[in-house]
């Protein structure tokens, strides 16, 4: 199971969309935030992953989801920097969590289309990226990525279907 979690607005959602159809997301598609659950299943090669997307809203809620998760998908607008604290201190709860030591964590930075080139640096600077990498047990990949572009979907669904 691959759990996709990240604070309200930072495009899960969409992002998903996009991964499960390259030609779903276009530059007119909306999405609402999710209050609650999202399960989807997507099919790489002759295997079947399910993914889990809990909206931000629950956030207090999400160690009850915990169980059973081998990878986490951690969503974060890389285009609202007003964001990245609340994304940094939700990102160090979920990797300090038990259940999570032996799970395998992606770094998305969304919406990589409506951001400049430097955001991507000075959101790793506010998640202090280099420090925590030191610190924790867990590997993070970090991938760059927009629903609208299609960018990093490549890159996520190799992620998705790595062992």
């Amino acid at each position: 199971m691959v759990l996709c979690i990240g604070p309200e607005g930072s495009g899960k959602t969409l992002l998903l969309k996009k991964i499960q159809d390259p030609d779903y997301v276009d530059n007119t598609t909306a999405s609402i935030p999710t209050v609650g659950t999202n399960i989807l299943s997507l099919q790489l090669g002759d295997k079947i992953y399910t993914i889990r997307e809990l909206g931000g809203s629950i956030a207090p809620l999400w160690p009850k989801y915990f169980y059973d998760v081998g990878k986490v998908m951690y969503v974060v607008d890389a285009s609202n920097l007003c964001q990245i604290s609340t994304a940094g201190v939700l990102l160090y709860t979920v990797l300090a969590h038990p259940l999570l030591r032996n799970a395998k964590f992606l770094l998305v930075l969304t919406k990589m289309d409506a951001s400049y080139r430097q955001m991507r640096n000075e959101a790793l600077l506010m998640l202090q990226m280099k420090r925590l990498q030191k610190e924790i047990k867990q590997k993070i990949t970090i991938v760059e990525a927009s629903a609208i572009t299609g960018l990093g979907r490549e890159d996520i669904l190799k992620w998705i279907s790595s062992q």
